[in-house]
């Protein structure tokens, strides 16, 4: 499979794969997001879920996957790095903030600046009618983001806290999305650097959120359980899907294309979380799938 992928790359087939993917990490993300806002902790939550991605992770790395080329293991080491400043300010902005205000922030601020590193450290190019797209897109994500700021029942000064990290998280949803495209492209195996990117990203909120998780209600454990291998499942295909169309194709369309997450983010809320949507906010979510459409086809 890794050489029937890598035979895509640069390719219309491979295009087409890519955005594909893109699409299906924006629906995963959403998951993924929302199961950290969820029933448990912020902290705890992440901790089951990178434990269980961890856990998968091992058969893969011992019988699975060629081993990492030497020049690998510092783009592993960088990658450790970016990841848990992302992950710690992610649960510090979910555990402050509600989670409608909070996710389109942290998804809004990343794009933009990920299509400007992608220019930079890639040669990529966004043609005028792709970056109408992106400040259209971006605009619905910071105009569902304020409009749910202004909605929320809950303490504002908690709030504005909630806002700050959410948009440090974005600025590291950015780094880490150009650093792996980068990681993923080094490699000479896609599937390498995703098994030996979980199995090393699994240690650290398993410790920081141990003590957390052992004062849990016995009650609780169970259901953590399931939520940890669902939450792990999902960044599988999520994480995997993004990172594939990122070595597929341009970083910048599908960083841009995986940001309609916040459309399905919306749903989410209204399902699961009792939210509601109003004329609204449906023209906010309207302003992003256009963008993202714009983004698509104005190449």
């Amino acid at each position: 499979m890794s050489d029937w992928l890598i035979s895509l790359e640069g390719t219309p087939s491979g295009h087409n794969l890519a955005l594909a993917l893109a699409l299906l990490a924006a629906v995963l993300h959403a998951v993924f997001g929302a199961l950290q806002k969820g029933r448990h902790d912020p902290w705890v939550t992440r901790g089951a879920i990178d434990a269980s991605y961890g856990l998968i992770a091992l058969p893969l790395v011992m019988f699975v996957v060629p081993f990492p080329e030497p020049h690998m293991w510092p783009i592993f080491a960088t990658a450790f790095v970016i990841h848990v400043a992302y992950k710690v300010l992610q649960a510090r902005a979910y555990t402050f903030g509600a989670y409608t205000v909070v996710y389109p922030v942290v998804r809004g601020t990343g794009p933009l600046i990920t299509v400007l590193a992608a220019g930079i450290v890639f040669q990529e190019h966004f043609a005028p009618l792709q970056w109408m797209g992106v400040a259209v897109l971006v605009s619905g994500i910071f105009g569902l983001a304020v409009y749910n700021l202004f909605k929320a029942n809950v303490d504002r000064g908690l709030l504005y806290k909630a806002l700050g990290m959410a948009f440090l998280t974005g600025i590291m949803v950015a780094i880490y999305t150009t650093y792996d495209a980068y990681g993923i492209r080094a490699a000479a195996d896609p599937f390498t650097f995703l098994a030996w990117f979980f199995l090393l990203d699994s240690f650290v909120m398993p410790m920081l959120s141990y003590r957390r998780i052992r004062a849990l209600p016995s009650g609780e454990i169970a259901p953590l359980v399931w939520r940890g291998l669902i939450g792990g499942v999902v960044a599988y295909f999520s994480f995997g899907s993004i990172m594939l169309a990122t070595r597929l194709d341009k970083v910048g369309e599908a960083a841009v294309l995986r940001e309609t997450s916040t459309l399905f983010a919306a749903v989410i809320g209204v399902v699961f979380l009792k939210e509601t949507v109003g004329p609204r906010r449906a023209a906010l979510m309207g302003l992003i799938a256009a963008g993202a459409v714009l983004v698509e086809f104005g190449s």
